[in-house]
């Protein structure tokens, strides 16, 4: 198993390779530009436990999330279904 001190640096280095992506994005939307007569859709999906609460814009972003959060949701339970079996 990982030691404490371990576990300590991925967390740090896993947070700091988030904050690389999210500058790499926004500097990749600055330099795309911005279209005047393009349509926005985004939604997002908040999972709390087993349960998933999905909001969005419009059907497709909605239907796209709710797959995604369904199978997450199924690989989470699945996980946890191993790990206590493993280390009962």
């Amino acid at each position: 198993m990982a030691d404490a001190n371990t576990l300590f640096n991925l967390g740090i280095a896993l947070m700091f390779a988030g904050i690389i992506v999210i500058v790499t994005a926004f500097i990749l939307l600055v330099l795309a530009g911005v279209k005047e007569e393009g349509k926005i859709r985004g939604g997002g999906a908040v999972i709390i436990g087993p349960f998933p609460i999905i909001f969005g814009t419009d059907k497709q972003s909605v239907k796209t999330l709710l797959l995604l959060s369904l199978a997450l949701t199924i690989l989470l339970i699945v996980m946890a279904v191993t790990y206590s079996l493993l280390f009962k």
